[in-house]
């Protein structure tokens, strides 16, 4: 019997995305993938992709998964200083319900399954951090989970293991994707404020930004080991610059180009936030809020090769629904704890040559977050971070909605979203 499980288990994993979803709807998915005994046996690391020169396809407005059928359309918005979570009707642009959740709230992820959402409340400086689960059907809350500071919440290619980033332990902590019972820890003692992450398009690898050291670290999923460091930089391409990003001791008055000041060269740390790979797989793009702009990521070599400038504060990163488009929210602020109406905007970027198409900005100033894209990739939602609002972005025009929400609101979650699967954050999905 076991033998015929864990090849049930071999196949399921490698049949289609389409296939895949309508088999997890005839069996619940603990019987699936959790409790059988697969140490030993080679396991694919992620369901296939669609389309490799796209993985994005994946998530276009047609291939709604059978599981979020029923889900309610919502958007759901932390507000990190109330300990809340508002709930907004997308149609009416009004909330209509607000639940308490535990304390600080940071992101609201959905599910590898698709099943459930949770909220991540890392109670930031205290040890009462937990997990609150919704259900997408109803849109209300269940009883929260005990977990140690999760800040942000991913999930292992396969969906065996939630990841959650205890940014203050500077740790990455691997549950099971139900109970939350810790399976393992890799430690990352280089990466201060570990926070944002993505996968290769083979799910081999991971990239996770340190928001407090600058940098990008990569873990290979198989030796559930750090594999290297970068540090990353917007003059990464001029020797002068990075030797004295190397040697803060001996920093050049200026680097050979003359049109750049000392005070430009990266001697300084930068903080990068979200990451997002390309739609081939090959690259990754870094939001950096105090470089204004994206890095670009060589994934196998962890080489930097471009820097894209954008708006005050990079932060968030959203593939549009094509995959032809990346949006990038500015929040206008250099600072962890901004200004209303700051300099906030959201700039879009041609993935395939890399270059700035247009940029919109908040009338009146704001703090384009976190967020993402709607269900058919007419709207931008992110969260206004110092403003305590919702954006709604218009993706053809830039036109702004604004939705008055709680204080300090973080990762909202837009649901439901197409997709097979998700990997976390607030919908990166595949």
């Amino acid at each position: 019997m076991r033998m015929k499980l864990v090849t049930a288990i071999s196949i399921l994993f490698v049949l289609s995305a389409s296939a895949a979803l309508l088999a997890m709807e005839k069996t619940p998915m603990t019987d699936q993938y959790l409790p059988l005994p697969l140490d030993g046996i080679a396991m694919p690391k992620m369901l296939a992709i669609s389309n490799e020169s796209n993985l994005y396809r994946g998530t276009a407005p047609s291939h709604m998964s059978p599981t979020v059928a029923d889900a309610l359309e919502r958007i759901y918005v932390p507000n990190h200083s109330d300990n809340t979570v508002s709930v907004i009707d997308p149609e009416t642009l009004k909330v209509i319900d607000t639940f308490m959740v535990g304390a600080n709230p940071q992101h609201v992820v959905p599910a590898w399954d698709l099943r459930t959402l949770w909220v991540a409340n890392n109670a930031e400086g205290r040890k009462d951090g937990s997990l609150t689960p919704i259900d997408p059907i109803t849109s209300k809350p269940g009883k929260a989970i005990m977990v140690d500071d999760p800040y942000n919440l991913y999930w292992s290619p396969d969906g065996r293991s939630a990841i959650v980033v205890a940014e203050a332990h500077k740790r990455l902590d691997f549950r099971d994707p139900h109970t939350m019972k810790l399976q393992y820890s890799i430690a990352t003692p280089q990466c201060g404020g570990i926070n944002h992450a993505d996968f290769s398009i083979d799910g081999r690898y991971v990239l996770f930004t340190c928001e407090f050291d600058g940098s990008i670290t990569k873990i290979d999923m198989d030796s559930r080991a750090v594999v290297g460091t970068l540090k990353l930089c917007k003059y990464f391409d001029r020797l002068a610059a990075v030797e004295s990003f190397e040697q803060p001791s001996k920093k050049p008055k200026k680097i050979p180009d003359s049109k750049v000041v000392a005070s430009e060269i990266c001697t300084g740390t930068g903080m990068p936030q979200d990451v997002r790979v390309s739609p081939d797989g090959k690259t990754f793009f870094v939001a950096d809020m105090m470089a204004d702009g994206v890095h670009v990521v060589d994934g196998e070599s962890l080489k930097q090769i471009d820097f894209i400038s954008t708006g005050v504060g990079a932060h968030g990163l959203y593939p549009s629904r094509d995959g032809d488009r990346l949006y990038v929210a500015n929040r206008g602020s250099h600072d962890i704890h901004g200004k209303q109406g700051g300099k906030g905007s959201v700039s879009v970027i041609d993935y395939e040559t890399r270059t700035l198409i247009k940029t919109w900005p908040i009338p009146g100033g704001g703090s384009p977050d976190m967020g993402g894209v709607s269900a058919d990739g007419k709207f931008l939602w992110l969260s206004g971070r110092f403003d305590d609002v919702v954006y709604r972005f218009d993706t053809t025009s830039g036109d702004v909605k604004k939705i008055k929400v709680g204080r300090e609101p973080h990762g909202l979650a837009v649901w439901p979203q197409p997709g097979t699967y998700s990997l976390g954050h607030t919908g990166n999905m595949r």
